[in-house]
């Protein structure tokens, strides 16, 4: 089969598009390319590298079915899709579980008409249940596996114990109702975070990217949002276990391990190790701008490096950084200050040239460094993402209000920027450490 493409300026609007062709009136008088897709039946090729086939792969679909070998991690799952955030999340536990208990309490009723009027086939039940449903929004955001739990009358039982901790976006913590029934699609992490006690020693790899946005890549011990993001990510986990928190396994097969040690001729690597290369491999300015073209299309292969322990060590650091980047100095930032002083924050304002940012009307930080914004994740920076989620949102159709200012730590937000920052910086210092190592093919 021959493809023939023609290719207008991608910055091109539709309507710039259209008179293009009604200029050329008809398909024989434009410039056709003649292509051929390759062994993938990708029939746009261009910055595609061949040899991105040849590395280790991080897990594949037949990964997932416990066919674990040529690959590095044995499972990997999407992160947790609630169709319902703003019930579901909060930053404050106390309003995410009145939330939550009034949903609850709200379907249950739903439930219990339910079960007095109907007896009806499937088929009936599903076209019903779209008519039946009461869409309050005050009180309920209902999605398809809802609805589904709704047709075989199955209650939900609200529990304080079903609230965890979760990384929602990049550097920001939020606490999530984690449960089967109200979450729409909770995927491995029964298995990945199965009790709040596991995040204590359990690691996963956030891997996004790969379709719309910029390849990212982000270390945590929490539970992430799906769209952690603005995109689907997949999580790569250190260990896995039964959903009762036992039976701890390493994710990283024996396949990985073996092919590492034959290939380094050192007995010396671990699972850890791996675990850390990985993520320091994946911060390589040279890896992500070399095949960029393929970390859209797919999940990242893995290649030798010459210095395995090297790459490895980075990202042992890289890990440390991120996961304790609440720990992190705070940076030595200049800003102006009106009295008296106030820590509340409604809604940052980052200038255009990203070097003033106003935090509220008393306080205002400039001279931001200009390689703060060298750190991205996606399509923002790590600091962009802070300034983005950390801003009191109401929720126009249910009135649930979301507000990340803490009573008990009035400057929680504040140090949070400055820390970022720290972050940041040194994200971007230990990446450069990396720009020089060479693949093998």
């Amino acid at each position: 089969m021959a493809i023939h493409y023609c290719r207008l300026d991608e910055f091109w609007t539709k309507y710039q598009k259209f008179n293009f062709l009604i200029q050329k009136k008809n398909i024989g008088n434009l410039d056709w390319k003649l292509i051929s897709p390759d062994s993938k039946q990708n029939w746009l090729t261009e910055g595609l590298h061949s040899e991105f086939d040849n590395f280790i792969a991080m897990g594949s679909k037949e990964g997932k079915a416990d066919k674990t070998e040529n690959v590095i991690f044995k499972i990997y799952s999407l992160g947790v899709s609630t169709n319902r955030d703003v019930w579901a999340y909060n930053f404050n536990q106390k309003i995410l579980a009145e939330n939550m208990q009034r949903t609850i309490d709200f379907y249950n009723l739903q439930v219990l008409k339910f079960k007095r009027e109907f007896t009806l086939s499937r088929a009936q039940e599903r076209e019903l249940t779209d008519r039946f449903v009461e869409n309050n929004d005050k009180n309920i955001s209902w999605s398809y596996t809802l609805k589904t739990t709704l047709e075989r009358q199955q209650e939900a039982i609200f529990s304080n114990q079903k609230i965890r901790t979760s990384l929602y976006r990049p550097f920001t913590k939020k606490y999530l109702y984690f449960d089967k029934m109200m979450n729409e699609a909770i995927y491995r992490f029964p298995q990945i975070f199965p009790t709040i006690e596991i995040e204590k020693e359990n690691l996963i790899i956030c891997i996004g990217g790969y379709g719309r946005k910029p390849f990212s890549i982000l270390i945590t011990n929490l539970i992430p949002n799906l769209n952690f993001y603005g995109d689907p990510q997949q999580s790569f986990p250190f260990y896995v276990y039964d959903e009762e928190g036992n039976n701890r396994q390493e994710n990283i097969t024996d396949w990985a391990l073996e092919n590492y040690q034959k290939h380094y001729n050192d007995l010396k690597i671990t699972k850890r190790a791996i675990f850390y290369y990985v993520y320091g491999l994946l911060h390589a300015k040279n890896y992500r701008e070399k095949y960029a073209q393929n970390l859209k299309k797919e999940l990242p292969r893995i290649p030798f490096v010459k210095d395995f322990w090297t790459v490895s060590k980075i990202g042992e650091q890289l890990a440390d950084l991120h996961l304790n980047y609440e720990n992190a100095q705070l940076f030595d930032l200049e800003s102006k200050i009106n009295e008296p002083i106030d820590w509340k924050v409604d809604k940052m304002r980052l200038s255009k040239d990203k070097k003033t940012l106003v935090y509220n009307q008393s306080i205002t930080f400039l001279n931001i460094p200009e390689k703060t914004f060298d750190y991205k994740l996606g399509n923002r920076s790590a600091l962009e993402w802070v300034i983005d989620q950390y801003r009191i949102k109401t929720d126009e159709r249910s009135g649930i209000i979301n507000d990340p200012n803490q009573v008990d730590n009035k400057r929680y937000i504040i140090d949070l920027i400055r820390k970022i920052i720290t972050v940041s910086i040194a994200t971007v210092d230990l990446a450069e450490q990396l720009d020089n190592i060479s693949f093998e093919q």
